[in-house]
């Protein structure tokens, strides 16, 4: 039954996904697009927006408008995690299902399915992700001829364990005591096998997705985000994580990778060019044209 319900649920995050990427190609959060149309209207209307822009405009760092939307994603994935962290300490939302989610797992365990949600929970754990992140790296290294597909990837995936690691230490939650039906290490909140394989698994689809079909970029988002949360689920399932651990996982996950994209520029992988982009169409504001950048 545990195994069912898990693929049941990751199919339905999956498709839902997958039917937004072809509904919606343009709103793709996989390649956050900084079009500079949007950015010159701006610094037409407001005075003060061009004097912050030749101010603050840095081409070697991330600052002005990448550092805003970055900023926005990073206060996005931060209140997430910090209302879960509210729920637990009221024991209100969802945190009222933590203990029901670990009973039912412990409930409907059997000796096959804790094997596979064992084996299928590894794949947010280090000894997975690392090979293939660095796989990844190299195949479309080798396919794109792009020399930043290793630094956007060493950002996503050390970055998140740093993080998720530092938010571990500083919460210090008790791990639940049911039934633990596999190791762990540290304490509980968030769940690091959720925040790696959301984290990862979206960057790998991003660096996979390049050049390809709007059909295979979705196809690609649609698998990471079904796997993040089929592995978000087995710690739940397998007694180790409060389904308020593994929530803020995916949401510290996919925050993280938010970040990260923005700083590359999406698809395009160049860090810090959306100051780049932001700095060559201010001129704008004095009558100048523009040119919008090629995209993916």
């Amino acid at each position: 039954m545990l195994l069912v319900l898990t693929i049941l649920i990751a199919l339905a995050a999956g498709v839902i996904v997958f039917f937004a990427a072809r509904r919606w190609p343009r709103v793709d959060p996989g390649a956050p697009q900084l079009r500079p149309q949007t950015i010159a209207g701006e610094v037409r209307k407001h005075r003060s927006l061009r004097e912050f822009l030749h101010s603050r405009f840095d081409a070697t760092v991330l600052t002005g408008f990448g550092l805003t939307a970055a900023l926005v994603a990073t206060i996005l994935g931060a209140l997430g995690v910090g209302l879960l962290l509210v729920m637990i300490h009221t024991n209100t939302g969802l945190a009222r299902w933590d203990h029901g989610a670990s009973a039912f797992g412990a409930k409907h365990a059997t000796k096959f399915s804790t094997h596979l949600l064992n084996d299928l929970s590894k794949i947010g754990g280090a000894v997975v992700v690392v090979p293939l992140a660095l796989l990844v790296g190299v195949i479309e290294m080798v396919r794109l001829r792009s020399r930043t597909v290793f630094p956007f990837l060493i950002v996503v995936v050390g970055g998140q364990f740093l993080v998720a690691n530092v938010i571990k230490s500083l919460v210090g939650r008790a791990r639940p005591t049911i039934d633990q039906l596999t190791g762990f290490s540290g304490s509980s909140f968030p769940s690091g096998h959720a925040t790696a394989s959301a984290a990862c698994l979206a960057g790998f689809a991003l660096v996979m997705g390049r050049r390809r079909s709007i059909t295979t970029k979705a196809l690609l988002s649609s698998f990471a985000v079904a796997i993040a949360v089929a592995v978000a689920l087995t710690r739940v399932w397998l007694g180790v994580h409060w389904l308020t651990d593994v929530l803020a996982g995916l949401a510290l996950g996919w925050g993280w990778f938010a970040l990260s994209s923005i700083a590359f520029g999406g698809r395009r992988l160049r860090f810090g060019d959306p100051v780049v982009t932001a700095e060559q169409v201010a001129p704008v504001s004095s009558g100048a044209g523009t040119t919008s950048p090629p995209h993916d």
